[in-house]
């Protein structure tokens, strides 16, 4: 019954407010419906003739070096620069694009993963009567459409709860989530509605009970952000323009104009970061598309300019898929201090975050302890009690820059706006900064419009509205049905091919090698738990991958994932790269130092280790200090003090049970601190009290001697696959 009154109370609530732009909504429905029409038509102009394969990057090198001058050249790889080569290209325009790493190595793969208007950013739009924001938010809701238009094998609808613990607030949140589907016009994805308590625990059971008076759920896009990116990337690429990876812009070419004597901007000095070959591209326009780097980029044109851009770092976490539901994220509207943090089902994970703090600019941001702690600290908030929120379960852990837009009379990031700006330089350089992905092509649009006018280039309006990109075109929601059927992949294998490269998942599972097993038949996985194959990772070479960190990190999402994971297949991605590269034994070696050294600071795997170090305090009852003294020496038999591998094989022997030495090798090294080659009792002990306090999770050597204690009564297996533990 209350909760009746209080969806009575919301109604009479908003409903007079509601009226009040219900004329604004009916209008902007009917742009939006009169918008989808443009679309198509927008698709269809597009004369420039499309490739049907990208080129290899060999040939994209050699067209940056032999054509006489581009009409457009774009400094950065990540969303907005890879959109903004697409824009140009579509309209005809001589494009190139050149990026110092790879293709949304930055911000652009270090995202929530989010397709979005912004609720906060509307909530801040009505409280101040900012009608910026309000702009913002729209512009966001329809580029939001248009993206799950483009990359539907990308991206998907995803319904956000947001739960509510008092009444009053019911009606405050109805109300505005009701404006955010009215904003959002025609392109609403689906209509919110509210929910009672027993219904939001049905759909969401991790959810708190206590004093939860109902829920209000909305709908969001998602996406795969470091994929999405590289569709951006190849679809450009197929359309004819130079783009290419580890090409960094080492200064500006400058000429001085015959008329007016001034010096303007007329291309780059770059350098092929793989071959340490120097080169100049020539360009009419340059464009500065490169994120939180773009103050570097505009001081390379003039040293005395003032910054545009400050830099906020937002941390994220994964943890296992069941901390939420499979198809049900979460929003904290207002966390302890006042930021929001969403909590949302992605790749069969649970991402949690994000944070926002001032930060400095640098191509390799680390995750700290404390922003995984505060995030975790938010999400107990909000889970049952019944579910114990670990340290040891976060599977990965990274920090992104975002590129916001300094507002001269802000003084914290938190309360600037993602508003894009566009300026043009006495040279003629265009730089794009502030933003966020959901508006990468209206960015990019924007951007070559000024371009356009600024260097008087002989182009016409852009035409990426409604232009598919790279694995939409033939892809549909049960494609992945006649992989399964014509090439025996499994059904989470096919499922995945399909979700990543769309109608591209054909090319892949050709390539796949043959398990010998009766089924699946092809297919071979690189690590047991995830879906990825080995094909992926020759088809990512053809995809401009060129090192293992672009292959564990952006063209398989595996490092964001499970950083464990990751270096478990490391070995084997770095030899099949290797056979495609060329690389020599030395290469190998400092790929696989590489990418471990990556996923050690940028994944988390660092504060994972700061979880159980050689200082790590022993804080175990002396009952369990005894017991777990008493399985040490099971294992040492002859009073070391410390076991090895043969002590472990001698155990396993004695109950018939075969481990592979190398898998020992693996399971010893999680957990020997000092790296000596064996664990000592102190270590064995830290462990055990690291995990009882929920710093670890996970731990196949506490798992193995445990159930060999049992075994060696029941004579029974012993799994040693990791658990669903993490950092």
């Amino acid at each position: 019954m209350a909760f009746q009154k209080a969806v009575k109370g919301t109604a009479l609530i908003g409903g007079g407010a509601i009226a009040t732009v219900f004329g604004l909504s009916q209008f902007s429905q009917y742009r939006n419906k009169h918008g989808t029409f443009v679309q198509v038509q927008a698709a269809e102009a597009v004369t420039v003739p499309i490739k049907n394969h990208f080129p290899t990057r060999e040939q994209q090198i050699l067209a940056l070096q032999t054509t006489g001058e581009f009409d457009v050249l774009v400094i950065g790889g990540g969303a907005t620069g890879c959109g903004c080569a697409l824009d140009a290209v579509t309209r005809g325009l001589k494009t190139a694009l050149l990026e110092r790493d790879d293709f949304s190595s930055g911000t652009s793969s270090r995202s929530t993963k989010l397709i979005h208007g912004g609720v906060r950013y509307l909530q801040k739009a009505i409280m101040k009567l900012d009608f910026e924001q309000y702009k913002m938010v729209k512009e966001a809701l329809e580029e939001r459409a248009n993206l799950l238009e483009i990359a539907p094998h990308l991206s998907a609808p995803l319904p956000i709860m947001l739960p509510v613990y008092k009444w009053w607030q019911l009606p405050y949140y109805w109300f505005g989530i009701k404006l955010y589907d009215l904003v959002a016009g025609s392109q609403c994805l689906k209509s919110s509605y509210v929910l009672s308590k027993s219904r939001a625990l049905e759909l969401f059971p991790m959810l708190r009970k206590d004093e939860l008076v109902g829920a209000i759920v909305y709908y969001d896009g998602q996406h795969n952000d470091a994929r999405m990116n590289l569709a951006i990337a190849l679809t450009a690429a197929r359309y004819g323009a130079a783009t290419a990876n580890y090409t960094e812009v080492l200064r500006l070419l400058k000429t001085t104009e015959a008329a007016s004597g001034k010096e303007r901007v007329c291309g780059v000095r770059c350098r092929d970061v793989l071959t340490g070959q120097e080169f100049d591209v020539k360009a009419k326009c340059v464009i500065n598309a490169t994120g939180p780097f773009t103050d570097s980029v505009r001081k390379m044109d003039d040293q005395e300019v003032p910054n545009i851009c400050q830099p906020s770092a937002g941390v994220h976490i994964v943890m296992p898929g069941y901390y939420s539901p499979d198809n049900m994220g979460l929003l904290d509207p207002a966390t302890s201090d006042g930021r929001v943090i969403f909590f949302l089902p992605w790749e069969k994970m649970t991402i949690a975050g994000t944070t926002d703090s001032p930060t400095d600019v640098t191509s390799h941001p680390i995750p700290t302890e404390e922003d995984i702690n505060f995030i975790l600290n938010e999400v107990r908030n909000y889970l049952s009690v019944d579910v114990e929120v670990r340290r040891g379960d976060v599977l990965a852990a990274w920090s992104g820059i975002r590129p916001l837009v300094t507002d001269p009379n802000s003084k914290d990031t938190q309360s600037i706006s993602r508003n894009h700006v566009v300026t043009i330089s006495d040279s003629g350089l265009v730089t794009i900064a502030g933003g966020k992905w959901t508006t990468y092509r209206a960015m990019a649009q924007d951007t070559i419009d000024a371009a356009v006018q600024a260097h008087d280039l002989k182009a016409g309006s852009s035409k990426t509205i409604g232009l598919q990109l790279q694995g939409a075109e033939d892809w549909s929601p049960t494609l992945y049905i006649r992989l399964v059927q014509d090439y025996g992949l499994e059904s989470e294998v096919a499922q995945h091919l399909a979700s990543t490269y769309g109608d591209k998942a054909y090319e892949v599972a050709k390539i796949a090698q043959v398990t010998g097993k009766r089924w699946p038949i092809v297919g071979k996985r690189l690590v047991s738990e995830f879906p990825y194959i080995e094909a992926e990772v020759v088809y990512g070479v053809k995809e401009y991958a060129r090192t293992a960190v672009d292959m564990i990190s952006r063209r398989t999402r595996l490092a964001f994932l499970n950083v464990q994971a990751a270096e478990e297949a490391l070995p084997r991605i770095v030899d099949i790269m290797g056979k495609e590269l060329n690389w020599s034994e030395q290469k190998k070696k400092e790929e696989l130092e590489a990418a471990k050294k990556f996923l050690y600071y940028e994944m988390g795997y660092k504060v994972k280790s700061d979880q159980l170090t050689d200082s790590s305090e022993i804080s175990l009852l002396p009952s369990d200090i005894e017991r777990y003294k008493k399985r040490f020496h099971m294992f040492d038999k002859d009073k070391k003090g410390f076991i090895t591998i043969l002590d472990v094989q001698r155990v396993l022997e004695s109950i018939s049970v075969q481990i592979a030495e190398n898998t020992l090798h693996e399971i010893l090294n999680e957990v020997d601190l000092n790296k000596n080659g064996q664990v000592e009792l102190n270590e064995f002990l830290q462990l055990m009290s690291a995990i009882q306090k929920g710093h670890v999770s996970g731990s196949r050597l506490a798992v193995l001697m445990k159930t060999a204690e049992e075994n060696l009564r029941q004579r029974g297996v012993i799994p040693v696959d990791r658990s669903g533990g993490g950092l």
